[in-house]
């Protein structure tokens, strides 16, 4: 493939989550670099935060690792030990099977970037840590479930 036109590859905003949990990606980009260039075994994206954004809810990956390059910004690492600010050029990885939720969010009033590369497993299941949710990954489909297996049919009000 070469080189990769990125005005030419796939935005993805919003969010695979269920309610409520999709709504708080607002503000959340990702440009899907490794599908442009038609890469299968690893994904490659670059997700800008606006001021204010988190780049996912806190969780880990059973079988995927996941690396982060902060590109643009300043970001805020959020794992089970605390938060670490991530100016551009730092970085963090995320091996599979460490139960260590992890997630970033721009806490400053710039946008903020960083690379992500993770491994593509299928299936894969990741767990968040916050809450009560799972998500299992088979063939391309998300399916979302409690921790203890049942079916995730929403949060009561």
């Amino acid at each position: 493939m070469g080189v990769i036109d990125k005005g030419k590859a796939p935005l993805k905003t919003g969010s695979i989550y269920p309610a409520p949990y999709a709504a708080m990606m607002a503000g959340r980009s990702s440009l899907r670099l490794g599908e442009a260039g038609g890469l299968t075994q690893f994904g490659v994206n670059l997700v800008r935060l606006a001021p204010g954004a988190m780049s996912s809810l806190r969780h880990w990956h059973h079988r995927e690792d996941e690396f982060v390059m902060v590109t643009e910004g300043v970001c805020t690492l959020v794992m089970d030990e605390g938060e670490t600010e991530m100016a551009a050029g730092a970085c963090a990885a995320f091996p599979a099977g460490v139960a260590n939720g992890h997630h970033f969010i721009n806490r400053t009033d710039q946008e903020a970037a960083f690379l992500v590369v993770g491994s593509r497993m299928d299936p894969e299941r990741a767990t968040y840590s916050d809450i009560d949710l799972e998500v299992f990954i088979e063939g391309g489909r998300a399916r979302f479930t409690r921790k203890d297996g049942s079916p995730y049919e929403g949060e009561e009000e």
